[in-house]
């Protein structure tokens, strides 16, 4: 793993800045469609380059938010789950209607697509591309997959096991993205933003899949506490988005589930309770 990354929204202070500028420069976790992944509804990535720009384009107004946060703040407050996908799908909507910022017009959000009595999906953002003079269908997650056995696509598990990368990819193919239209509009292109972090497990190596995006930071995952003295600290959990600037609890002295980070350091690991047959047999 390359040990420098492009980690542009660290240069802000407000803790609400920071996330919405990691939702919009981060770069996506997966770099390309794992081969394994068996396509019934296409779709495509946003290259990192693409998110770069946006990020570079929105600056001026990330600057102006991190002197006066408030409109972003009271944006935010409006969400009353502390679901961390669903905050960072209002900071994705915050973003999309300053569109000054960007060649996107927001169409609708959350738009329900409804066949008689039933339900058949939900779009999270229908977008009129300006440049391209087109009509875009935007799927957002954001997740924390752990890698176990040798990396394989299967073997990559969300906090709760039944949240797998291979699930959620197959959602997006088979029922996510299955739609042709919206609000009355023809659908012509449809991305997946897919961005959070990935974790390695700690002491095993293998080769990482061609899919794994390089250009996002890899964080490791584990049953052992790390040593003390490396200055790990427990981080809230709003901060799995972008941790702040300044450390936001005590130095771990012990160790529940949880994301912790070096304090001077970008490293981030992910600790996990060992299974209690696990502890027996210890």
């Amino acid at each position: 793993m390359q040990s420098a990354y492009e980690e542009s929204w660290l240069q802000f202070y407000h803790p609400i800045v920071r996330q919405l500028g990691f939702a919009i420069a981060s770069p996506n976790i997966l770099c390309a469609l794992p081969s394994d992944l068996l396509l019934t509804h296409t779709f495509q990535l946003h290259s990192d380059e693409i998110w770069q720009q946006h990020f570079e384009d929105y600056l001026p107004r990330l600057r102006e938010l991190d002197v006066n946060p408030t409109p972003l703040l009271e944006f935010v407050a409006q969400l009353k789950s502390t679901r961390l996908g669903l905050r960072f799908e209002m900071l994705i909507w915050f973003w999309l209607q300053d569109n000054a910022y960007h060649p996107y017009q927001l169409l609708g959000h959350s738009i329900q697509i409804i066949e008689g009595a039933k339900t058949l999906g939900e779009l999270d953002f229908l977008i009129y591309h300006r440049d391209f003079k087109r009509i875009e269908h935007w799927e957002i997650a954001l997740k924390y997959y752990l890698a176990e056995a040798d990396y394989r696509f299967e073997h990559w598990y969300g906090l709760n096991r039944s949240d797998r990368l291979a699930r959620k990819m197959l959602h997006f193919t088979e029922k996510q993205f299955q739609f042709q239209q919206a609000l009355q509009h023809d659908i012509e292109a449809r991305f997946c933003m897919l961005k959070g972090q990935l974790y390695l497990p700690q002491n095993m190596q293998h080769a990482l899949p061609a899919w794994v995006n390089p250009a996002r930071r890899i964080g490791h995952w584990g049953h052992q506490q790390p040593d003390q003295s490396l200055g790990y600290y427990r981080l809230q959990r709003h901060e799995w988005i972008c941790a702040n600037s300044q450390p936001s609890s005590e130095t771990a002295q012990w160790w529940t589930d949880g994301l912790y980070k070096q304090q001077f350091h970008q490293h981030y690991y992910m600790f996990r309770q060992a299974p209690y047959l696990m502890r027996v047999n210890a």
